[in-house]
């Protein structure tokens, strides 16, 4: 591999994220604190916490906590879980396992930038399909039929999208894996957000339950809220993939933190719990929201998302939406992501847009300073 670029999200969040008053633009769930996710636990794990040591673990992860994330999937087993510290490791182990100079991969678009750099950085050859506004970002199924390859190996998704907050229709998404299945293609898909759907009817299955080249990729840090922990993890059907990922793994972290894979546990046992909080809320802070954006209508233009907890909202003022978010961070603290950090070099991305989050507790505040900025 070559040197990587930089991470531009990542890069802004650095100079942001922890300085700017008002963070209207977090991609994750309201966190909870420590106590309040010790008093889910059932007394299994509570005495697991209680005596609870801090050597290492194993490379795969705990047993206990891979049976947990696998309870999570239809027809998987802890076999089938491959863990990892954060999403971003799992997929950057998996790009490096699933691709090489001879591949094509397709990657969907607008995407989160680590899911296209790095097949760009790997593969031969990498084409965008694009998720279309006037579409409402859905995903066309023609349009990755047109891109395939005879050397194509992978297809690349995100459902619920960020930063857009689409989901694929149940039927696109089965044509999807259906045609991945024919071909021979991975099919890996970031699933973070599932479980924040507005409506239950629209949350797809997972990528791993569908077939055995279908990569699931999950993570304690966005629906469930919980990032401070570093779990994420990796569901395939494939367990020569994990192979391969587990060997890449022990050049990065090796093993998880031990506490962490216990706090875990039992957040993904509660997770009825948890994901039904995080669901109320995040309905709550979306019809604050979409009321903020009516009340601006020469300025905003704003469709609410079908899942997740950011949308990509659209930016109407004549100074554009690089100087109007710049406006808010340095002289309001408001913090927003402007289209530039999602910029792509397989196809334009709309220009005039930027990402705001409705993931957190107190969005009011947030909403308030914003108005005053506005005048």
């Amino acid at each position: 591999m070559t040197t990587l670029p930089d991470f531009r999200l990542e890069t802004h969040f650095s100079r942001w994220e922890f300085n700017a008053r008002h963070h209207m633009t977090a991609s994750d769930s309201q966190t909870m604190a420590m106590s309040d996710l010790l008093a889910l636990a059932d007394e299994e794990d509570r005495a697991a916490w209680e005596d609870v040591t801090l050597g290492y673990t194993e490379t795969y992860g705990a047993p206990a906590l891979r049976a947990a994330i696998a309870a999570t999937y239809e027809g998987l087993s802890a076999a089938d879980i491959l863990c990892f510290a954060g999403a971003e490791e799992g997929l950057y182990c998996a790009m490096l396992a699933l691709l090489s100079p001879d591949d094509h991969a397709i990657v969907t678009v607008p995407n989160y930038q680590s899911m296209e750099t790095l097949p760009v950085t790997i593969a031969g050859a990498v084409t965008g399909v694009p998720l279309r506004p006037e579409n409402n970002w859905r995903l066309d199924i023609a349009d990755v039929r047109a891109t395939l390859r005879p050397n194509t190996r992978l297809i690349c998704v995100n459902f619920p999208n960020n930063p857009t907050g689409a989901i694929a229709d149940q039927q696109t998404f089965r044509a999807l894996a259906d045609l991945c299945a024919e071909r021979g293609i991975h099919l890996f898909s970031d699933e973070v957000y599932r479980g924040l759907e507005r409506d239950s009817a629209l949350r797809l299955p997972q990528a791993a339950e569908l077939f055995e080249r279908g990569v699931s990729l999950n993570v304690m840090s966005k629906a469930y809220g919980l990032p401070g922990l570093r779990i994420g993890w990796i569901a395939c059907r494939d367990r020569a993939l994990l192979e391969r990922m587990e060997k890449m793994k022990h050049y990065l972290s090796i093993c998880n933190s031990r506490p962490s894979e216990v706090l875990a546990t039992i957040a993904l046992k509660a997770r009825a719990t948890i994901l039904d909080r995080n669901r109320a809320l995040v309905a709550a802070n979306l019809d604050k929201l979409s009321g903020f954006f009516a009340g601006f209508p020469g300025l905003y233009e704003w469709q609410a998302p079908d899942g997740g907890c950011v949308g990509f909202a659209r930016y109407l003022g004549a100074d554009g939406v690089e100087a109007h978010c710049r406006s808010l961070v340095e002289e309001a603290g408001i913090l927003l992501l402007p289209s530039s950090l999602f910029v792509s070099d397989l196809l334009r991305v709309a220009t005039d847009r930027f990402r705001v989050g409705f993931g957190r507790k107190d969005i009011e505040i947030g909403l308030e300073a914003w108005r005053r900025h506005l005048g």
